[in-house]
C-alpha cells in the first residue's frame, strides 16, 4: 500500500518540487512587481529627488548665472577704475617731470622757440588759476583742486565708461599737477606758483596740467553731449 502510493504520487513529486522550485521563482515573480517596485522606488525617490534637486539646480542656475554675471560686472568696473587711475597718473607724471625739466633749464633764461614766435617755452611762476587767471584767489585754487580730487575719487566706484575713464582721468591728473605744485612750491603751503612753460602766441602761458584739465573737461562737454553717462548708460533727451 505505501509501495502503491508511493508509485501513485511519484508523478505529483515533480509538480510539488516544481512548486517548491516555483515558490522561490513565484517568490522572484511576487518580488518581481515588487523589485519593479523597488526599482520604480529608486527611480521614483532618488530620481525624482535628483530630479527635483535637478530643477532646484536649474532654477538655481539664472542664480549663478546672475552671480556670474554680477562678477564679471565688477572685474569690468575695476578695470574702469584703473584706465581713470593710469591716466590720472600719465597725465601727472608728463606734468611734474616737465615742471621739473624746465625749473632746471629753462627758468631765468631766455625763451626757447619751438616754431617761431607762434610757440615757445618760457618758465614762468603763476599764482593764479590755469592760463593766469585769478592769482589773487590762490587759496580758493587749491581747496577747489583738492575738491574736483575727492570728487573724481568718489565717482570712480560707480565708473563703467572707458571715455568717462579716461576724462576723469586726465582731470585727476592736471588736477594733482596744479596742487602738487600750490602745495611745495614758494611762496608757501596753498600759496604756491604753479609753474607755467608753454607760451603759444597772443595766448596765456600754460603747461601740461593745464592741458590735461582742459581736455578732460571738453571730453566730459561731449559726453554729456552724445547722452553717455558714468555708469555706462546712454539716455536720449
Amino acid at each position: 500500500m505505501a509501495e502503491a502510493e508511493r508509485i501513485i504520487g511519484t508523478p505529483d513529486t515533480p509538480d510539488a518540487a516544481g512548486a517548491g522550485r516555483q515558490r522561490p521563482g513565484g517568490n522572484a515573480g511576487r518580488g518581481g512587481p515588487s523589485g519593479a517596485e523597488g526599482a520604480q522606488a529608486p527611480a521614483g525617490g532618488p530620481g525624482a529627488d535628483g530630479t527635483a534637486a535637478g530643477a532646484d539646480g536649474t532654477s538655481g542656475t539664472p542664480s549663478g548665472a546672475d552671480g556670474r554675471a554680477s562678477a564679471a560686472e565688477r572685474p569690468r568696473g575695476r578695470r574702469r577704475i584703473a584706465v581713470l587711475f593710469t591716466v590720472a597718473a600719465i597725465a601727472y607724471a608728463l606734468d611734474l617731470a616737465s615742471k621739473m625739466l624746465v625749473v632746471a633749464k629753462l627758468e631765468h633764461r631766455p625763451p626757447v622757440q619751438l616754431i617761431g614766435d607762434w610757440l615757445q617755452l618760457e618758465a614762468i611762476r603763476n599764482a593764479g588759476a590755469a592760463f593766469g587767471f585769478g592769482e589773487a584767489f590762490t587759496v580758493i585754487f587749491t581747496v577747489i583742486a583738492a575738491a574736483v580730487i575727492v570728487v573724481i575719487t568718489r565717482l570712480a566706484r560707480k565708473l563703467y565708461s572707458v571715455p568717462w575713464a579716461i576724462a576723469l582721468g586726465l582731470l585727476l591728473g592736471g588736477a594733482l599737477g596744479n596742487l602738487t605744485d600750490r602745495l611745495f612750491r614758494a611762496p608757501g603751503v596753498f600759496e604756491g606758483a604753479v609753474v607755467d612753460f608753454i607760451s603759444p602766441k597772443h595766448f596765456a602761458v600754460f603747461n601740461l596740467a593745464d592741458s590735461a584739465i582742459v581736455c578732460g573737461g571738453f571730453l566730459i562737454v561731449l559726453l554729456s553731449f552724445r547722452g553717455l553717462d558714468p555708469d555706462g548708460t546712454v539716455h536720449k533727451d
